[in-house]
């Protein structure tokens, strides 16, 4: 049996503590270490060891086998170059950075190191399930995936009360609103669930709602190199109690509904319904597992020898796809 994957972790707000974390333990993996210039932030992950604000300290460590970053957008590239260079494999939060051309100088800087995207939706058991129905043809021809993901995020939004400091909203340190935000999410997950990616894309944004200097919401039109149609709606100004997050994938024989899947915990409901007898039935998957659990599962075996499908050099098309449909 293989040894538990030693993990570090670098940049530890909110998705690192309530997400990453937990994770990181509930896969059988073991959190070595954690670096954040704020010691109460990385020392509120309980890592096995005192935490740090010194990234090549935690680099310097030889039992440290992978690092997961997950500080702001803007410093992805920098922190992902230091950490390739040091020869670990490296999980990076999305969007893989604020611009185009900071991705581009990202994925060059990862170079042959193992490197992957953080897309935890694509490890959803449900999306998995339905990656699996289309690719055994129980939906036909798929025509379309319908996409709904939202969120509210007023500009002095806080995960826990806090002070907080709310970088999703600056467009110099995240790349923009709603869309940099939330859409990846989409546009990846159109390709790990129908094995055939996003070639073209259209987006309209707005500010309507929240009194910052990026988009509170987007609509995107797309289709992917076969010819399904994707169409989404993300946006920061979605109440919490209302309906916001529904991923629809539309065949000739079948229709899947998810409801509440997308997003960064488990559970939610998957429907399917069928077109010649118009029967709905609720389809079982695992209900329990986080998306990020399943991810770091799959990258630690990765990090073993297992293949790890989703390059860098593909997670870069979509991103340049977006961003250039987005106007930024």
């Amino acid at each position: 049996m293989d040894e538990p994957v030693r993990w570090g972790v670098v940049g530890c707000g909110w998705v690192a503590r309530d997400h990453v974390a937990p994770a990181i333990r509930a896969a059988g993996a073991r959190l070595v270490a954690a670096c954040d210039r704020d010691p109460a932030a990385a020392a509120a992950l309980r890592p096995e060891t005192p935490p740090t604000t010194d990234l090549d300290a935690l680099l310097d460590r030889p039992d440290v086998e992978a690092v997961y970053v997950a500080t702001p957008t803007d410093s992805h590239t920098d922190v992902v170059a230091a950490v390739a260079k040091a020869g670990v494999p490296v999980l990076c939060e999305k969007p893989l950075a604020a611009t185009v051309a900071e991705a581009r100088r990202l994925v060059a800087a990862a170079g042959g190191t193992l490197a992957g995207t953080a897309f935890d939706q694509r490890f959803h058991p449900a999306h998995r399930l339905i990656a699996d129905l289309v690719a055994s043809g129980d939906l036909g021809t798929v025509t379309a995936v319908r996409i709904t993901y939202g969120c509210w995020l007023p500009r002095d939004w806080t995960p826990d009360g806090r002070p907080h400091d709310n970088w999703r909203v600056d467009p110099a340190r995240s790349g923009g609103g709603a869309l940099a935000d939330l859409a990846p999410h989409g546009v990846d997950l159109v390709g790990a669930l129908l094995g055939d990616d996003l070639t073209t894309l259209t987006v309209l944004t707005q500010r309507r709602v929240h009194p910052y200097p990026v988009d509170d919401g987007a609509v995107l039109a797309g289709a992917t190199a076969g010819g399904v149609l994707l169409s989404a709606h993300v946006s920061f100004n979605t109440a919490d109690r209302l309906p916001r997050r529904r991923l629809e994938v539309v065949g000739t024989r079948a229709q899947l509904v998810a409801v509440d899947t997308m997003g960064q915990t488990a559970g939610g409901v998957l429907r399917r319904l069928d077109a010649p007898t118009g029967a709905v039935s609720e389809l079982p998957f695992d209900a329990h597992t986080s998306p990020f659990t399943a991810q770091v599962r799959a990258f630690g075996a990765a990090v073993r020898g297992a293949d790890w499908p989703w390059p860098l050099t593909r997670d870069l098309r979509l991103h340049e796809l977006l961003h250039t449909a987005g106007g930024t």
